[in-house]
């Protein structure tokens, strides 16, 4: 699976990238950063979201992946920071290659099951000032990454129900 998109970033330039599913993010990586993690995170049947004041936007969980971490433990360590949730189980979904000026960034995209350690206080980065867990349907209401996005839930849905 294979899918082309753009998107234009903060200083106005279009972004082209590719969705993939099906492949190791790791594997023949060719001049490509492994750089960055979302997650896909589901309590129950609630979906995860978390808000980044600083860009005045909700996502799902994610960010860097640190040196000698793996995008696995990447993905534990962001969703703990971000949520205050434990990672139960993850699973990749796919990944994306930004083609950015500086060069090809690539992000994974995974799903999880998660559960609170706790009521969410901070993010130790203050990045993220507020999590809310949704019904899955409505996450259009809240971010909207046009068909690799939807691509992305509908799979991330489909794993939940399965668990």
């Amino acid at each position: 699976m294979k899918i082309k998109s753009t998107y234009t970033d903060s200083d106005g330039r279009k972004i082209d990238y590719i969705y993939y599913e099906g492949i190791d993010p790791t594997k023949d990586l060719k001049g490509r950063n492994l750089k960055g993690v979302h997650a896909f995170c589901f309590c129950g049947d609630k979906f995860v979201l978390v808000y980044a004041n600083k860009t005045k936007k909700w996502t799902p969980p994610g960010g860097g992946i640190e040196k000698g971490e793996t995008y696995e433990e990447a993905v534990i360590r962001e969703v703990k920071e971000e949520s205050n949730m434990k990672v139960l189980h993850q699973e990749l979904i796919g990944f994306c290659d930004f083609y950015e000026p500086t060069g090809i960034t690539r992000t994974t995209r995974s799903f999880c099951i998660v559960e609170p350690y706790g009521p969410f206080v901070s993010d130790p980065d203050e990045d993220i000032t507020e999590i809310k867990l949704i019904d899955p349907k409505d996450y259009k209401e809240y971010f909207y990454w046009q068909e690799i996005g939807d691509r992305i839930m509908k799979k991330a849905v489909e794993l939940n129900k399965k668990k």
